[in-house]
Protein backbone atom coordinates (compact mmCIF):
# COMPACT_ATOMS: atom_id res chain seq x y z
CA UNK A 1 0.00 0.00 0.00
CA UNK A 2 1.04 3.62 -0.42
CA UNK A 3 3.05 5.39 2.26
CA UNK A 4 2.68 8.82 3.80
CA UNK A 5 5.77 10.82 2.82
CA UNK A 6 8.05 12.69 5.18
CA UNK A 7 7.46 15.70 2.95
CA UNK A 8 3.80 15.64 4.01
CA UNK A 9 4.60 15.90 7.71
CA UNK A 10 7.34 18.47 7.07
CA UNK A 11 4.96 20.66 5.09
CA UNK A 12 2.35 20.54 7.85
CA UNK A 13 5.02 21.51 10.41
CA UNK A 14 5.98 24.52 8.30
CA UNK A 15 2.33 25.44 7.85
CA UNK A 16 1.91 25.43 11.62
CA UNK A 17 4.75 27.94 11.89
CA UNK A 18 3.51 30.05 8.97
CA UNK A 19 -0.26 29.85 9.17
CA UNK A 20 -1.03 32.83 6.94
CA UNK A 21 -2.27 33.35 3.41
CA UNK A 22 0.93 34.85 2.02
CA UNK A 23 3.08 31.87 3.00
CA UNK A 24 0.44 29.40 1.86
CA UNK A 25 0.03 31.07 -1.52
CA UNK A 26 3.80 31.09 -2.00
CA UNK A 27 3.88 27.34 -1.31
CA UNK A 28 0.58 26.36 -2.89
CA UNK A 29 2.14 24.37 -5.71
CA UNK A 30 3.89 22.12 -3.18
CA UNK A 31 0.68 21.85 -1.16
CA UNK A 32 -1.36 20.74 -4.17
CA UNK A 33 1.18 18.01 -4.98
CA UNK A 34 1.16 16.78 -1.37
CA UNK A 35 -2.62 16.96 -1.20
CA UNK A 36 -2.89 14.77 -4.31
CA UNK A 37 -0.53 12.19 -2.79
CA UNK A 38 -2.44 12.10 0.48
CA UNK A 39 -5.76 11.79 -1.32
CA UNK A 40 -4.36 8.81 -3.24
CA UNK A 41 -3.53 7.21 0.13
CA UNK A 42 -7.08 7.78 1.34
CA UNK A 43 -8.36 6.25 -1.88
CA UNK A 44 -6.16 3.21 -1.39
CA UNK A 45 -7.45 2.82 2.17
CA UNK A 46 -11.00 3.10 0.84
CA UNK A 47 -10.27 0.27 -1.61
CA UNK A 48 -8.87 -1.86 1.22
CA UNK A 49 -11.90 -1.17 3.41
CA UNK A 50 -14.18 -2.13 0.54
CA UNK A 51 -12.81 -5.67 0.62
CA UNK A 52 -14.15 -6.38 4.11
CA UNK A 53 -16.87 -3.74 4.56
CA UNK A 54 -19.55 -2.05 2.47
CA UNK A 55 -18.26 1.52 2.32
CA UNK A 56 -19.98 3.73 -0.20
CA UNK A 57 -17.62 6.68 -0.28
CA UNK A 58 -14.93 8.72 1.42
CA UNK A 59 -14.36 12.41 1.95
CA UNK A 60 -11.04 14.13 2.46
CA UNK A 61 -11.63 17.42 4.23
CA UNK A 62 -10.38 20.75 2.89
CA UNK A 63 -7.32 22.39 4.41
CA UNK A 64 -9.17 25.67 4.78
CA UNK A 65 -10.65 26.45 8.20
CA UNK A 66 -14.07 28.01 8.69
CA UNK A 67 -13.12 30.93 10.93
CA UNK A 68 -16.48 32.72 10.91
CA UNK A 69 -17.58 31.49 14.34
CA UNK A 70 -14.20 30.56 15.80
CA UNK A 71 -11.91 32.45 18.15
CA UNK A 72 -9.00 30.85 16.31
CA UNK A 73 -8.65 32.92 13.14
CA UNK A 74 -5.80 30.95 11.59
CA UNK A 75 -6.92 30.27 8.01
CA UNK A 76 -5.55 26.73 7.58
CA UNK A 77 -5.74 23.41 9.35
CA UNK A 78 -2.41 21.86 10.22
CA UNK A 79 -3.52 18.30 9.51
CA UNK A 80 -5.21 16.17 6.87
CA UNK A 81 -8.43 14.41 7.75
CA UNK A 82 -10.83 12.13 5.95
CA UNK A 83 -13.87 10.01 6.70
CA UNK A 84 -15.19 6.78 5.21
CA UNK A 85 -18.92 6.11 5.19
CA UNK A 86 -20.68 2.75 5.53
CA UNK A 87 -23.77 2.11 3.40
CA UNK A 88 -26.92 3.36 5.07
CA UNK A 89 -29.53 2.69 6.29
CA UNK A 90 -28.59 -0.97 6.80
CA UNK A 91 -25.06 -0.32 8.04
CA UNK A 92 -24.13 2.19 10.73
CA UNK A 93 -20.92 3.79 11.94
CA UNK A 94 -17.95 5.32 10.16
CA UNK A 95 -14.17 5.56 10.01
CA UNK A 96 -11.84 8.55 10.29
CA UNK A 97 -8.12 8.98 9.52
CA UNK A 98 -6.24 12.02 10.86
CA UNK A 99 -2.68 12.84 9.69
CA UNK A 100 -0.82 15.39 11.84
CA UNK A 101 2.88 15.73 12.69
CA UNK A 102 4.45 15.74 16.14
CA UNK A 103 2.90 12.36 16.96
CA UNK A 104 -0.66 13.73 16.75
CA UNK A 105 -1.97 11.34 14.07
CA UNK A 106 -4.81 9.01 14.96
CA UNK A 107 -7.69 6.96 13.66
CA UNK A 108 -11.18 6.98 15.09
CA UNK A 109 -14.32 4.98 14.57
CA UNK A 110 -17.81 4.71 16.00
CA UNK A 111 -20.61 7.22 16.44
CA UNK A 112 -19.67 10.90 16.78
CA UNK A 113 -23.10 12.53 16.66
CA UNK A 114 -25.88 9.95 16.85
CA UNK A 115 -29.24 11.60 16.23
CA UNK A 116 -31.80 11.77 19.03
CA UNK A 117 -33.74 8.69 17.91
CA UNK A 118 -30.63 6.55 17.45
CA UNK A 119 -29.23 7.61 20.82
CA UNK A 120 -32.48 6.74 22.58
CA UNK A 121 -32.56 3.35 20.82
CA UNK A 122 -29.01 2.60 21.98
CA UNK A 123 -29.83 3.57 25.54
CA UNK A 124 -32.98 1.47 25.56
CA UNK A 125 -30.96 -1.50 24.32
CA UNK A 126 -28.40 -1.10 27.10
CA UNK A 127 -31.19 -0.68 29.63
CA UNK A 128 -32.72 -3.95 28.50
CA UNK A 129 -29.54 -5.99 27.99
CA UNK A 130 -25.96 -4.72 27.66
CA UNK A 131 -24.31 -8.14 27.80
CA UNK A 132 -23.46 -8.25 24.08
CA UNK A 133 -21.92 -4.78 24.22
CA UNK A 134 -19.93 -5.78 27.31
CA UNK A 135 -18.65 -8.89 25.54
CA UNK A 136 -17.41 -6.80 22.61
CA UNK A 137 -15.67 -4.29 24.85
CA UNK A 138 -13.96 -7.00 26.90
CA UNK A 139 -12.76 -9.04 23.92
CA UNK A 140 -8.97 -9.16 24.20
CA UNK A 141 -8.26 -8.68 20.47
CA UNK A 142 -10.65 -5.74 20.29
CA UNK A 143 -9.36 -4.11 23.47
CA UNK A 144 -5.70 -4.51 22.46
CA UNK A 145 -6.36 -2.46 19.32
CA UNK A 146 -8.86 0.12 20.53
CA UNK A 147 -8.60 0.37 24.29
CA UNK A 148 -11.56 1.89 26.08
CA UNK A 149 -14.77 3.39 24.74
CA UNK A 150 -14.58 7.20 24.84
CA UNK A 151 -16.85 10.14 24.04
CA UNK A 152 -18.97 12.80 25.68
CA UNK A 153 -21.43 11.67 28.33
CA UNK A 154 -23.98 13.04 30.76
CA UNK A 155 -22.97 13.56 34.38
CA UNK A 156 -26.06 11.70 35.52
CA UNK A 157 -28.79 9.53 34.04
CA UNK A 158 -30.78 10.67 31.00
CA UNK A 159 -34.42 11.54 31.62
CA UNK A 160 -36.59 8.49 32.41
CA UNK A 161 -33.58 6.24 33.07
CA UNK A 162 -32.61 4.87 36.48
CA UNK A 163 -29.39 6.47 37.73
CA UNK A 164 -28.68 3.26 39.66
CA UNK A 165 -28.99 0.99 36.63
CA UNK A 166 -25.98 -1.40 36.51
CA UNK A 167 -25.18 -0.24 32.96
CA UNK A 168 -25.64 3.47 33.57
CA UNK A 169 -22.04 4.08 32.39
CA UNK A 170 -23.16 3.06 28.89
CA UNK A 171 -26.62 4.61 29.10
CA UNK A 172 -25.37 8.09 29.91
CA UNK A 173 -22.98 8.25 26.94
CA UNK A 174 -23.75 10.70 24.13
CA UNK A 175 -20.97 9.44 21.85
CA UNK A 176 -19.52 5.99 21.22
CA UNK A 177 -16.00 6.44 19.92
CA UNK A 178 -12.80 4.42 19.74
CA UNK A 179 -9.44 5.99 18.88
CA UNK A 180 -5.93 4.78 18.21
CA UNK A 181 -2.89 7.08 18.14
CA UNK A 182 0.18 6.86 15.90
CA UNK A 183 3.68 8.26 16.23
CA UNK A 184 5.28 9.99 13.24
CA UNK A 185 7.61 7.04 12.72
CA UNK A 186 4.59 4.74 12.46
CA UNK A 187 2.80 7.05 10.02
CA UNK A 188 5.85 7.08 7.76
CA UNK A 189 6.32 3.31 7.84
CA UNK A 190 5.47 1.13 4.86
CA UNK A 191 2.91 -0.79 6.94
CA UNK A 192 0.94 2.25 8.19
CA UNK A 193 -2.13 2.02 5.95
CA UNK A 194 -2.18 -1.75 6.31
CA UNK A 195 -2.25 -1.36 10.10
CA UNK A 196 -5.03 1.24 9.83
CA UNK A 197 -7.08 -1.08 7.65
CA UNK A 198 -6.52 -4.05 9.97
CA UNK A 199 -7.49 -1.92 12.98
CA UNK A 200 -10.69 -0.80 11.28
CA UNK A 201 -11.49 -4.42 10.44
CA UNK A 202 -11.20 -5.30 14.13
CA UNK A 203 -14.09 -2.96 14.99
CA UNK A 204 -16.62 -4.92 12.93
CA UNK A 205 -18.22 -6.81 15.84
CA UNK A 206 -19.13 -3.44 17.36
CA UNK A 207 -20.53 -2.14 14.06
CA UNK A 208 -22.45 -5.35 13.38
CA UNK A 209 -24.02 -5.13 16.83
CA UNK A 210 -24.88 -1.44 16.57
CA UNK A 211 -26.26 -1.84 13.05
CA UNK A 212 -28.53 -4.61 14.25
CA UNK A 213 -29.72 -2.48 17.18
CA UNK A 214 -30.36 0.63 15.08
CA UNK A 215 -32.27 -1.17 12.35
CA UNK A 216 -34.67 -3.01 14.68
CA UNK A 217 -37.08 -2.14 17.49
CA UNK A 218 -36.83 -3.54 21.01
CA UNK A 219 -38.72 -6.65 19.85
CA UNK A 220 -36.07 -7.33 17.22
CA UNK A 221 -38.36 -6.39 14.34
CA UNK A 222 -36.86 -4.56 11.35
CA UNK A 223 -37.67 -0.84 11.06
CA UNK A 224 -36.13 -0.28 7.63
Amino acid sequence: MKTISKQTLDFLKELEKNNNRDWFNDNKKEFKAIEAEVKASYKELFNALSIHDDVDGFKMFRIYRDVRFSKNKQPYKTHFGGSFNRRKPELRGGYYLHIQPNNESFIATGFWEPNKDDLLRMRKEFEMDASEMRAILSNKTFANVWGELVGDELKSAPRDFDKNHPDIDLIRKKQFIFTKKYKDTEVLSASFLEDVNNSFQTVRPFFDYMSDVLTTNLNGESII
